[in-house]
């Protein structure tokens, strides 16, 4: 339900709904993911199906056309978690590998370009992954060791790795270890640790990061 000028409702049409309508043609579904006019859809045979907006490629289809109904994403099967991103898309595997797909002006795609790309691309470097999570033009990932990867758009510190720069391959966040959960805010990343303490990273201007400060942070800092 919501706003279906791109067909991000599913329902095989573009009329805003404000009241549930059934997808088109969806079932066996176990997850589900939003992102910026566009949606998807895990289901229980480990593949992806998305619909909505599509002109970043988004959609994984190998096109750059919007649909209004769901459209298989391509060359994905084994998909235990996905994420959808501002206009960028992710799925980690059971191998423990990520793949991603869409824009990549900030190399949030972390396949060591900045190039959009309409079918998902094998994240570098990264394996060992046990959650996922995508801010606006970044992506977020901890590892079973209990580390932290991000990678993509760091004009305000989200990366956490002690730097303003834009990375196109994951880099590792400083200073936090033993994360058990993950999240990815708008330009923000928030890491849970085993012993119950919060830290978070990145744009701080409405004191998004809860330390007492309104200054942005390139390394986590603990959350008051």
């Amino acid at each position: 339900w919501g706003r279906n000028d791109f067909g991000q409702l599913g329902n095989g049409t573009t009329i805003n709904s404000s009241i549930p309508v059934q997808i088109n043609n969806l079932s066996g579904v176990l997850a589900i993911a939003g992102g910026g006019f566009h949606c998807l859809a895990l289901r229980s045979n480990g593949t992806v199906l998305a619909w909505g907006r599509n002109d970043f490629g988004q959609l994984g289809n190998g096109t750059t056309s919007n649909s209004n109904v769901p459209v298989q994403v391509k060359n994905l099967n084994g998909v235990v978690t996905i994420a959808g991103g501002g206009f960028h898309c992710l799925a980690l595997m059971s191998n423990g590998t990520v793949l991603a797909w869409g824009r990549n002006d900030f190399g949030q795609l972390g396949n060591g370009t900045t190039s959009n790309s309409t079918v998902p691309v094998q994240v570098k470097n990264l394996n060992g992954v046990a959650a996922i999570d995508r801010g606006r033009f970044s992506s977020l990932a901890t590892k079973s060791n209990g580390t932290a990867w991000a990678w993509g758009d760091n004009s305000s510190g989200q990366l956490g790795n002690g730097t303003s720069a834009v990375s196109a391959i994951p880099v590792q966040v400083n200073s936090v270890n033993n994360i058990q959960a993950i999240a990815a805010g708008f330009n923000s990343s928030l890491f849970q640790l085993n012993d119950t303490t919060v830290w978070a990273c990145g744009a701080n201007s409405y004191g998004q990061l809860g330390n007492l400060s309104n200054g942005n942070s390139n390394v986590p800092v603990a959350v008051y």
